[in-house]
């Protein structure tokens, strides 16, 4: 909570005050909540006194004239549940009450009128948390017994603190739960709602008009178009488009309109490959092929919601069938592989993912784009292959180097960036250092060997 003075500029015809102003209050301490309706509780005689009502919503209160005493208890859950705080607000003073906490105001002047801001409508279908003014567990002294004020028959019957359900708290929606990133997110995140393609698809509006937005302070889109050489099929290319712009736009729309933080994923696709320095977050753009134009595009969609983070990321191994997976098959069936070889960059386990998420949510640095990737050296594909026929115990001299262009000769493809090193500076700022990639390939090649 938040108590504000506010200056009263006053001559012979009266005062004037600016109630709210958004650039002063955000420099005083005052979250930019948001505001999307205006209130005014007008009452005729002192001592009326409404409340304690805790409600989805953040408020900002204040008084246009006469006086109110003002009493807050947290009906949050968690260790300040039951806490008090009382003020006393005329007009040269204001309140920001946050969601869950519940307000009461009583009123020691005749004609007392407040104001509050609110920042999400009503709605009947709203989870409010409600408690007895005269709960004796929190003891607010009130200024006029509560035997001589006006109360209204429901304020009565609210129960005692022992009874009440702690609200609440927002919770984290992700999107694209049974994906090989919503997996890992899963077991970093337990307590998340997750959502799989079934319940939220992006490409589906209804299916985010259905979803109680109100609900959630944070959204992982772990849901992506990712067959890149589909992509470059006249179905693929409009699939593509649909699932990582168009329906990520409604996506990002939503987080706007409920004031979401947007956490989403993009790739190393966006750039074309060239030269041989690592790409940093603000480079631009320039990416080769349909797949990597719609993530290009769906970071400038996101990057139009205030709370966001962008992860862009490299060669990511999961759950299910990947890279990793595939040669270590290969090696134990005796076979032979040619691999790629010109192309660098470092693998990104879907685990060190999840965990830089929960870094970012946690620690909530500045607002933007941040490459995440393991660390270590930048390799080559064959060079991985290598690693994982060494480590699974196989002669890496089986693995045979090739170019690019020589692996994709005569296939339809999606054409691959070269270079894709992906400077890790900015995260490490943050105080995010992910394992080393060749560390992480070996706790996945044993996890996977055990399974």
């Amino acid at each position: 909570m938040v108590l504000i003075d506010l200056p009263l500029h006053g001559d012979n015809r009266g005062w004037f005050k600016e109630n709210w102003q958004r650039e002063k209050m955000m420099s005083l301490g005052l979250p930019d909540f948001g505001p999307v309706q205006n209130n005014i509780s007008f009452n005729d005689k002192r001592g009326a006194t409404r409340g304690i009502h805790a409600e989805p919503w953040d408020k900002y209160v204040s008084v246009a004239t006469g006086s109110i005493f003002g009493a807050w208890v947290d009906l949050r859950a968690g260790p300040s549940f039951g806490t008090v705080f009382t003020a006393e607000i005329g007009p040269d003073t204001a309140i920001f009450v946050p969601r869950g906490v519940g307000n009461s105001y009583q009123t020691l002047k005749d004609d007392t009128a407040y104001v509050y801001l609110v920042n999400d409508h009503w709605s009947p279908n709203a989870a409010y948390t409600f408690l007895n003014l005269e709960d004796e567990t929190v003891a607010i002294e009130w200024p006029i017994p509560l035997a001589e004020s006006e109360r209204s028959a429901k304020d009565l019957t609210h129960p005692r603190l022992a009874d009440v359900s702690p609200f609440k708290p927002l919770r984290t929606l992700v999107i694209g739960a049974n994906g090989q990133l919503g997996c890992a997110i899963r077991e970093a995140l337990p307590d998340a709602d997750f959502a799989d393609r079934s319940r939220i698809d992006l490409t589906k509006p209804e299916t985010l008009d259905a979803v109680s937005w109100s609900e959630y302070d944070t959204v992982i889109n772990a849901a992506a178009y990712t067959a890149v050489d589909k992509a470059e099929t006249s179905g693929g290319r409009a699939a593509c488009w649909d699932s990582n712009v168009t329906g990520l736009s409604r996506l990002a729309s939503v987080a706007r309109e409920h004031r979401i933080t947007l956490v989403h994923v993009s790739s190393d696709y966006v750039f074309d490959g060239s030269g041989s320095l690592p790409w940093t977050e603000t480079d631009a753009p320039a990416p080769l092929g349909v797949y990597g134009h719609t993530k290009a595009a769906g970071e400038s969609v996101v990057a139009q919601v205030p709370r966001h983070f962008i992860l862009r990321t490299s060669w990511v191994i999961g759950d299910g069938d990947n890279f990793v997976r595939t040669m270590s098959s290969l090696a134990g069936r005796g076979v032979d592989p040619s691999v790629v070889q010109d192309q660098i960059g470092r693998l990104t386990f879907t685990a060190d993912i999840a965990a830089g998420i929960m870094h970012l949510l946690s620690v909530r640095p500045e607002y933007g784009i941040y490459n995440l990737t393991n660390g270590g050296p930048h390799v080559s594909w064959a060079e991985i292959a290598r690693r994982v026929f060494e480590i699974t115990g196989h002669d890496p001299g089986r693995v045979t180097g090739v170019s690019t262009a020589e692996y994709f000769a005569g296939k339809h493809a999606a054409p691959r960036p070269l270079n894709s090193r992906l400077s890790l500076e900015k995260i490490a700022a943050t105080g995010f250092v992910p394992r080393d990639a060749d560390d992480a390939l070996r706790d996945y090649l044993q996890d996977a060997t055990q399974d």
